[in-house]
């Protein structure tokens, strides 16, 4: 009798757990990698840049840090500003994304979005609180406006009240870089805002050795004074040192055309990969202009006088002699 008692109430026992546990909610997923649930950074990268919001919507309900952040370019909401999608931006800010949030290379979405002349995106990121200025000493969205030619981005920038004379990662100006790249109109509009025209960065070069250096000397006249531009161009070019144009080859670069060609084999859509393959070569030129340069081996120094144009002189000095004066 008392076994049968026992067993009837251990049925009964295991019964009620079953039914309790049929009865309890589903335990909400935790976002781990062990688990299974988090997306490998390659793959929400290329999700994120396909503009998959539904996906995304997926990552973030499943747990997913709304500031994840992807193999390139940065978080959704950056890559959201890259491509200008402003779903997938709203999205991610609604799920708590930081909007001033950097990336490993110092760039905000705000500056991404100007980098590809997102207009819409850049007025949404600054209507929602996004900051105009970037942190001492890092590509801000007007450095990327002006490098990247989008004139309308960069004067609706500089009419917000941006810093026109903030300096990159090694000191460069948005002036020298309009020098650098030939942006005639953008030079001219930042030099009447009051760009500084004497700025030298960590190279020890400003905009009139940059504008000399590539051969733009439109802007060489609008950064010097009329002794100073004779003297410059009475110089051999191979004084400035030759300008660096080619964008060097990345191993993701590489793997991207090779993967595009593919594609035209086959007569299938580039549409995507060719948006893959512009971010790679602007990050590889973003790595290009932002490297450590060992200081150039001689400078020029100019003496002139307003008063006596005549007398004026120019003097090439090698390190040896300037670390004599110094």
């Amino acid at each position: 009798m008392k076994r049968s008692v026992k067993r009837q109430w251990v049925k009964r026992l295991a019964a009620m757990i079953i039914v309790m546990g049929l009865q309890m909610p589903a335990a909400t997923p935790v976002f781990s990698a062990d688990a299974g649930l988090a997306p490998d950074p390659v793959a929400f990268a290329v999700n994120m840049e396909l503009g998959d919001v539904d996906k995304a919507r997926e990552w973030l309900d499943q747990g997913m840090p709304a500031d994840f952040l992807a193999s390139r370019i940065g978080s959704g909401l950056m890559i959201g500003a890259w491509i200008g999608n402003l779903e997938l931006m709203r999205l991610f800010l609604s799920r708590g994304a930081d909007i001033n949030q950097l990336n490993a290379n110092g760039e905000s979405a705000l500056a991404l979005a100007a980098w590809r002349g997102q207009q819409a995106a850049v007025q949404w990121l600054l209507e929602r609180g996004a900051r105009i200025n970037a942190p001492d000493r890092q590509w801000s969205a007007l450095h990327y406006a002006v490098f990247a030619g989008q004139d309308g981005l960069a004067n609706f920038l500089i009419d917000q009240g941006a810093d026109i004379n903030a300096k990159t990662t090694n000191g460069s100006s948005a002036l020298m870089l309009a020098a650098r790249e030939g942006r005639d109109e953008l030079a001219r509009r930042l030099i009447e805002k009051g760009a500084d025209r004497s700025v030298k960065n960590d190279w020890d070069d400003g905009a009139l050795e940059w504008a000399m250096r590539h051969n733009r000397l439109t802007i060489a006249r609008m950064v010097t004074n009329p002794e100073e531009f004779n003297i410059a161009i009475s110089q051999p070019k191979e004084k400035w040192g030759e300008p660096v144009r080619s964008v060097k080859m990345s191993k993701e670069l590489e793997q991207l055309l090779r993967l595009r060609e593919r594609l035209v084999e086959r007569k299938l859509a580039t549409e995507q990969i060719d948006k893959r393959i512009a971010a790679e070569r602007a990050r590889v030129v973003r790595e290009e202009l932002g490297r450590d340069l060992p200081p150039r081996a001689a400078e020029l120094e100019i003496t002139a006088s307003r008063k006596n144009p005549k007398q004026q002189s120019a003097k090439v000095l090698y390190s040896t002699e300037r670390s004599k004066k110094q």
